[in-house]
């Protein structure tokens, strides 16, 4: 939050972010647990069927103050994002169906707009477990369904013009950007896991494909120009799939281990699938065959390719600006 306050106002066009659901999955004891292969909050799920399932975090095991924390958490996130959007600009997070009214409630009464929930659709292995210790006993049980699907929920700072086109034209901002075509962005999207060639760039636990993304990034600005923001970077896909767009990005990352991952990633990611713009839903990228201290960050600008010391204790990358 505090890199954000430091940005310009109405200095963002848009938003684009898979933010940590609970907030407790990427604490730093957490996060050296999922390293350590210790779990914690982490499930580190057993191989089924010969396949290797990667950790997933467990929303069941958080309190009522940890799922409130949630919600009080995002509305000050909000706020603090609202002077730095530009009025029309759009917000869409990564959900979780366990958790996503927290984050919808929040931002709602920060003043943002409900506008929308992306469906991405894939095969997942989230859910669908038998009761843990138990399994022989009931074996035709499941704890919950097996999830199929990702929401990303989709928010708008209102307008401050009369109209959509209005303020297309005085700020660049109210509506989406249509696929080529002139078709209009669905709800749903057909995707799939991760594929391992992007992996290998960049194995973040929570690491979307860039077919998605790119899809998702391009809808947001809808004149195709303006910044946009990641403000949980991570590795910086999000980051690479606006550069393979052609957009201006800023990723901001509190992790001094996966800002370092990015600054080598996010150009290795935005090379991969050359012809793929985020214009079409055909998946054309399916696989065939140092730590900060609290008073510092790093500020990363691919125009000069080096780190500059900060007073904060977060990572900023920022890619493609003047």
């Amino acid at each position: 939050m505090a890199e954000m306050a430091r940005l310009d106002d109405n200095s963002l066009h848009a938003v684009c972010s898979d933010p940590p659901y609970g907030l407790v999955e990427f604490s730093p004891d957490e996060v050296g647990k999922l390293k350590a292969g210790q779990g914690g909050v982490w499930r580190i799920p057993p191989s089924m069927d010969g396949c290797e399932r990667r950790p997933l975090p467990r929303f069941s095991v958080l309190t009522p103050e940890q799922k409130k924390s949630i919600e009080t958490y995002f509305f000050q996130w909000g706020t603090v994002l609202w002077p730095k959007l530009r009025p029309g600009g759009h917000v869409l997070l990564a959900g979780n169906p366990m958790l996503q009214m927290y984050v919808q409630t929040a931002l709602i009464e920060a003043g943002f707009e409900n506008r929308s929930t992306l469906m991405r659709v894939y095969h997942g292995f989230r859910g669908g477990d038998r009761p843990k210790n138990a399994e022989k006993e009931f074996p035709g049980v499941c704890v919950q369904p097996r999830s199929n699907y990702e929401p990303w929920m989709l928010f708008r700072k209102p307008i401050s013009e009369n109209t959509v086109a209005e303020n297309l034209r005085c700020w660049e901002t109210g509506g989406l950007r249509m696929l080529a075509g002139g078709k209009p962005l669905p709800d749903v999207i057909q995707s799939f896991k991760t594929p391992e060639n992007e992996r290998a760039v960049a194995d973040h636990p929570s690491l979307k494909p860039q077919h998605l993304l790119r899809i998702l990034v391009r809808s947001l600005l809808p004149l195709g120009t303006g910044v946009v923001l990641d403000p949980f970077m991570g590795s910086g896909s999000t980051l690479a799939a606006a550069q393979a767009v052609g957009y201006a990005s800023i990723g901001i990352e509190l992790d001094s281990d996966y800002f370092k991952l990015a600054q080598v990633a996010v150009p290795r990611f935005a090379a991969l699938y050359p012809g793929v713009k985020g214009e079409f839903l055909d998946d054309e990228t399916a696989p065939s065959g140092e730590k900060i201290r609290e008073e510092q960050s790093l500020i990363w600008d691919e125009r000069k390719a080096e780190a500059n010391l900060t007073t904060s204790g977060t990572s900023v990358l920022r890619a493609g600006l003047d």
